[in-house]
């Protein structure tokens, strides 16, 4: 430690025995200490006085199909997706209840990856390990997480197919142990490209590259399945009525049921120094489809992020968006709320953060996406709003969440709008060279 004198900062027998007298000299820790030797921290800070503002009331309550359970996985932005696409498809065929394949999804996404990092080493390989970039690659591997434009990069690339044609399996719902798999094939892979690069033997790197991705392919089928190449597309629709489609194919199924993906724009907030507003953003090393199009975002103010979301919710369609669901989470109401924890009372210091100085210091980025599917309005500003997730109905309101619009503000990074929506100087940015930031950016932490 080069910038302090140690003797200074360390714990010494005098600040440890003031530690304890004050401690002991407050009667209010003794009755927390006791409360807290049986109950979580967040239950006992938890304050039902803002219940009153919590309620499954909305002003635009767009009625969705029921919901999905992701169990032990994080796909939970492909089943974000997929519940966005299916509501199109549902509406277009008059279904009471219809899912596309998640698990078809997952599978071409992990082996789209694992090729992305296979190639991000070769890219890397005349570094050392412990080079930031390299080190922060083989670190993170392959994930379950996921961006929108990672989900389009799919679909377009592979089609989609009902549930039906590609059922779950033990492994797709629970993927912690082929992950690890996965990841491992790709660090023995570096080992031994690293040795072949040292050996002058840079031509044999592509072959051991394919090598490795068929390993990883034989792996992926014995977990996830086999996908289709062909399938008949059953169903029965909300008048009892029968139906049939012989013979389609994943991108054929895709070209019938799904349009003008391409119009849909990642929009963010995130409200740093080093990301000015109304500039687009993408990250280094993050992706799935090696040939797919970039991660792109577009950084906006609070005020207009609600705005474009609101306008969309108005005209019928739900809003795929990404958060921190980590913090201030009562699951069994299912409610996102920070004012609804008091921790100043309880512990005796506030929890509050700014935004800004929660992605630069590491507290709060994206990890989870999920639907909104409404908001309540109320003297033209935003009170709550309303969201499907994917971690099956038992959990919430039938599955479905209520954000209250403070919780909103803080833990809210992203969404995805048509870009009819966006006004000539929003589109105009999109016509610039985005900006590369680095590949551990909060803004790509969804993808890990």
């Amino acid at each position: 430690m080069k910038n302090i004198n140690v003797k200074d900062y360390e714990i010494n027998s005098k600040l440890y025995k003031n530690f304890e007298e004050t401690y002991k000299n407050d009667l209010k820790n003794t009755i927390v200490r006791h409360a807290l030797s049986k109950n979580p921290i967040s239950e006992i800070a938890y304050d039902n006085k803002n219940e009153i503002n919590i309620i499954n009331d909305f002003s635009i309550n767009i009625k969705t199909l029921p919901v999905c359970d992701q169990k032990n996985s994080g796909r939970c932005w492909i089943f974000a997706a997929c519940n966005f696409l299916r509501e199109k498809i549902a509406k277009k065929l008059n279904l009471a209840n219809f899912e596309i394949s998640q698990n078809y999804i997952a599978f071409f996404d992990k082996l789209e990856k694992a090729n992305y990092l296979l190639s991000s080493i070769v890219d890397l390989i005349e570094n050392d390990p412990d080079e930031r970039v390299l080190m922060h690659v083989l670190t993170n591997g392959i994930g379950d997480g996921g961006q929108w434009d990672m989900f389009v990069n799919l679909i377009k690339k592979y089609g989609i197919v009902p549930k039906n044609a590609m059922k779950e399996t033990f492994q797709s719902s629970a993927t912690s142990e082929s992950t690890q798999l996965i990841n491992s094939l790709c660090r023995q892979f570096a080992f031994k490209a690293k040795s072949m690069f040292a050996l002058d033997k840079k031509s044999d790197l592509l072959t051991l590259k394919n090598e490795t991705l068929e390993k990883i392919y034989t792996l992926l089928v014995n977990c996830f399945g086999l996908p289709p190449s062909t399938f008949d597309f059953e169903y029965t629709d909300k008048n009892d009525a029968y139906h049939c489609e012989k013979d389609l194919t994943p991108i054929s199924f895709f070209n019938k049921y799904v349009e003008n993906i391409d119009d849909y724009v990642s929009i963010v907030n995130a409200p740093t120094e080093t990301k000015p507003f109304y500039k687009i953003y993408t990250i280094k090393y993050l992706n799935n489809v090696i040939e797919g199009k970039n991660i792109i975002h577009l950084n906006l103010p609070m005020e207009r992020f609600k705005e474009l979301i609101i306008n969309q919710l108005k005209d019928g369609e739900i809003v795929w968006f990404g958060s921190d669901v980590s913090s201030y989470r009562e699951r069994k109401l299912g409610v996102w709320d920070d004012n609804s924890y008091d921790y100043q009372s309880l512990l005796g210091f506030d929890m509050s953060f700014d935004k800004a100085a929660m992605l630069d210091f590491h507290q709060s980025a994206m990890n989870h996406a999920m639907c909104l599917t409404g908001v309540n309005i109320k003297n033209d500003k935003p009170t709550r709003w309303k969201v499907e997730n994917s971690w099956g109905k038992d959990t919430g309101n039938q599955g479905y969440f209520i954000i209250s619009d403070s919780w909103f503000d803080k833990y809210v990074y992203q969404a995805v709008i048509n870009k009819k929506y966006l006004n000539e100087i929003e589109l105009e940015c999109y016509k610039n060279k985005p900006i590369e930031l680095d590949p551990w950016d909060p803004l790509g932490t969804l993808a890990n």
